[in-house]
């Protein structure tokens, strides 16, 4: 029996840092994840694969803010899931174009995910997570009276949507992924964090406007699946203790409880290392066996994932 690998990646992976984030853009970037997701299959793992939408729905929103006039406007639980689909399709395209160049079997499939999430998480009394385009005050202004929208601004740059981001509870198509996987396909489910809904007294689900951390939602899965691997891409190659300072250390390998003390400490930045931080002590609390926290480009120049990264272990 191959071992069961999660692997979460940001949305940024496809529109990456000076890009305008055109289709062939996208496509071009998903060739690399393609690549790098190629070698952690090849080293023997069942692979799920969660990625970030940011870049993405923003683009959506930015794009129904100058067509209103035009065509009624999407929800952002429906935005999530249109980005889950088209996203998918790319990452999906690309690693099943991979596997046949390799004369594998191409086995790949994406599942548009809904999570739930409890609608008295404390988040939904204090939103914080920015989405959409910038606004002007007299139109932001508008927004909050007509549609009761929360808005921050942001000096100098205008007025933006928060949204709520609540923890996510459970995984809605957490069997359907299941038998997936056991039937040997790579699976790209909870995209941008899955479709957040929840459910009224009646077990219905809703949509909810808000944002669940894709690193959280990965941590779910892969203990809900009793992955044998977490894996969390960033931008560096290996977490570092007292990163940018003149004591900068990078880590190997290091237990919950160094994690813990670190987090205490305020080594990891909120809306960066943190939340990576938080989801592979969670994940590895709830009887996870191992995180590899690393770069996508570490994993793509190697043979051996072993050898990559920062690990933390119970």
């Amino acid at each position: 029996m191959k071992k069961t690998a999660v692997i979460a990646f940001g949305g940024n992976a496809l529109i990456q840092a000076g890009q305008k984030g055109t289709q062939a853009e996208q496509l071009e970037n998903a060739k690399k994840a393609a690549e790098m997701m190629f070698h952690v299959i090849k080293s023997g793992y069942k692979l799920l694969i969660v990625h970030g939408n940011g870049p993405q729905v923003g683009n959506i929103l930015i794009q129904q803010e100058r067509a209103i006039s035009e065509i009624p406007p999407y929800t952002l639980d429906i935005c999530g899931a249109m980005t889950e689909g088209s996203m998918g399709y790319m990452i999906e395209r690309t690693l099943i174009n991979r596997l046949v160049a390799a004369k594998e079997e191409p086995k790949v499939a994406t599942v548009i995910t809904e999570v739930v999430v409890d609608d008295k998480d404390p988040a939904f009394k204090n939103p914080t997570k920015p989405v959409g385009p910038f606004y002007p005050e007299f139109r932001a202004e508008e927004l909050m009276r007509t549609k009761k929208w929360h808005m921050k601004e942001d000096a100098g740059r205008g007025w933006r949507k928060v949204v709520p981001s609540p923890k996510p509870l459970e995984v809605v198509q957490l069997d359907a992924i299941k038998v997936l996987l056991d039937s040997g396909y790579t699976v790209i489910a909870g995209g941008g964090g899955g479709i957040p809904v929840k459910k009224d007294l009646s077990g219905y689900l809703l949509g909810v406007e808000a944002v669940i951390d894709k690193d959280y939602t990965s941590s779910l899965l892969a203990r809900s699946l009793k992955a044998d691997l977490f894996i969390i891409l960033t931008g560096v190659d290996k977490v570092y203790k007292d990163f940018g300072k003149p004591t900068q250390k990078e880590l190997d390998r290091i237990t919950v409880k160094e994690a813990e003390k670190m987090l205490a400490e305020e080594q990891f930045p909120p809306g960066s290392m943190k939340p990576k931080i938080e989801a592979a002590i969670e994940y590895i609390k709830h009887g996870g066996k191992e995180v590899l926290i690393t770069s996508a480009e570490a994993i793509e120049k190697t043979d051996d994932i072993s050898k990559v990264g920062t690990r933390i272990v119970p």
